[in-house]
């Protein structure tokens, strides 16, 4: 389901103090980067994605292919960040960047 535009912009807000999570370099999605992306959606639900790929199609291409993998909703790309969200229903609250937020 996608988000509203509210929820965005909450999620843009918290958003905005996180640190990345994940990198992903030249080398791509690797299982590696996959596997991480899977653990960090599921304990934090909301996160921050550095992308050090020169080329914007390229770091773009590689955001959506994250979001597919990840089965993510984009929030928001600003340069070589992006900001992704997948709702975990159990989530654990202590690691949740949406439920630490709003607790």
């Amino acid at each position: 389901m996608p988000l509203t535009q509210e929820q965005k912009k909450q999620y843009k807000s918290i958003g905005h103090h996180l640190k990345p999570v994940l990198i992903v370099a030249d080398n791509g999605l690797t299982e590696g980067v996959l596997a991480e992306l899977e653990r960090a959606l599921s304990d934090h639900e909301l996160i921050k994605v550095q992308l050090r790929i020169t080329e914007r199609e390229d770091r773009i291409a590689a955001i959506e292919e994250l979001c597919k993998a990840g089965n993510a909703e984009l929030v928001q790309i600003i340069g070589k960040m992006a900001l992704i969200y997948r709702k975990n229903p159990k989530a654990n609250k202590n690691l949740s960047n949406i439920s630490r937020h709003n607790g």
